[in-house]
């Protein structure tokens, strides 16, 4: 029969405990998460600071649609491109320190459609070993000769830089990773690129509006000129609440992108009301600092009461927070206990993480109470010392 594959690999996933499925919410996202009419303390969302329900966010969203309808009504090159984008490219730059930003649906297309339309086959892709699937797919896919150095390894990453010498090179990191929770090492990654003449980009999904001043992101953490880092992906759906990427860079760049990025020439355009909210967001994290104060007060406590109680984290200092526990099927039972508990903490396994390294994902936001963490912290301890 046609297809055998379909059926074949939705049993190979179940036999392996790596079968997903959805669960419909039935809330806003926030510090409580509603699945099934049954309420959840949420340590699962990428919504750092809580902004997708900030009030000056909604309400920018809906002075957007009021002026600019729902819907932008085509690709940026034809009528897709409103004042609101451009706006927001202006603020992006500013907030930034940027020449050019330019607007995607989402970071994974944003990552994509860069990396297609900037390598050839005389180009030399680098990328960390732990990169985000929207970074190592495009990677595969490209024409360039695609290599991956050892996670956070400057010393492996040097290697691959000395044996491409005559290509021209790029090299890609996550500022911080997704599902560790760690960050690269910036500052000796950008003297190598500079050593070696090599463009440098930073997928700062999970930096931007958590790390910095004024929620810059990872670079502006590591206290390096933007100009060493020649593309800066953010995104706006995890600490700025919204959805929808950028990528920043110098003006020659983004007309490059302009004229051969396919996923930007041949996508519609966001809403001009999504933009208007991106923007909004973003004024909230310049000027209403004590979101992020609170999110670092969280993880430092969290961290704390994680050692008095025994329980073993990794090396993140930032809102991610995974708890290694290597099967999947201890990893998926610890998480539904935790469920029947009232938290909502997710299980993470293969292909998401490599093979082995299954585990929960708890992530922290400044909307959590520190009786909330306390009493997670409290049933994790139990939970994890039952040999399940």
């Amino acid at each position: 029969m046609a297809f055998e594959i379909v059926t074949q690999a939705i049993e190979q996933r179940k036999q392996q405990q790596l079968f997903r499925q959805r669960r419909c919410q039935f809330s806003a996202q926030g510090r409580w998460i509603e699945f099934d009419r049954q309420r959840y303390l949420n340590f699962s969302s990428n919504d750092y600071l809580g902004l997708s329900h900030h009030p000056s966010v909604i309400e920018a969203w809906i002075k957007g649609a009021r002026d600019f309808g729902v819907g932008s009504g085509g690709s940026p090159l034809v009528s897709g491109f409103q004042r609101p984008h451009y706006q927001l490219e202006l603020q992006l730059c500013e907030w930034q320190g940027r020449e050019g930003a330019l607007l995607f649906n989402s970071g994974f297309s944003a990552n994509q459609g860069l990396i297609k339309a900037l390598l050839t086959k005389h180009d030399v892709l680098l990328q960390d070993k732990l990169n985000h699937a929207s970074l190592m797919e495009a990677g595969v896919q490209s024409e360039a000769s695609f290599k991956r150095f050892k996670h956070n390894s400057v010393q492996h990453l040097e290697q691959h830089l000395v044996n491409a010498s005559n290509a021209n090179r790029l090299v890609i990191t996550e500022g911080v990773f997704s599902m560790d929770g760690d960050q690269a090492p910036l500052s000796p990654i950008s003297q190598l690129c500079k050593q070696h003449d090599s463009w440098l980009m930073v997928d700062d999904a999970h930096g931007v509006g958590c790390l910095g001043d004024q929620g810059r992101g990872s670079i502006e953490h590591a206290h390096l000129p933007v100009n060493d880092v020649q593309i800066h992906m953010l995104t706006f759906g995890k600490a700025l609440g919204v959805s929808g990427a950028t990528i920043l860079c110098n003006q020659e760049l983004k007309d490059y992108l302009v004229n051969f990025d396919k996923s930007y020439v041949y996508s519609t355009a966001m809403p001009a009301a999504q933009a208007c909210a991106i923007s909004a967001a973003i004024e909230v994290v310049k000027n209403e600092p004590q979101f992020q104060a609170q999110l670092l007060a969280n993880i430092t406590f969290f961290k704390k009461q994680a050692l008095e109680l025994g329980i073993t984290l990794g090396g993140s200092d930032t809102a991610i927070q995974p708890i290694l526990l290597g099967s999947s099927e201890r990893a998926l039972a610890i998480s539904q206990q935790l469920q029947q508990r009232g938290y909502w903490v997710s299980a993470i396994r293969p292909p998401t993480v490599p093979s082995n390294t299954a585990r929960l994902r708890i992530t922290l936001s400044s909307h959590h109470q520190q009786q909330d963490i306390s009493q997670l912290l409290s049933v994790l301890a139990e939970l994890l010392s039952n040999k399940i």
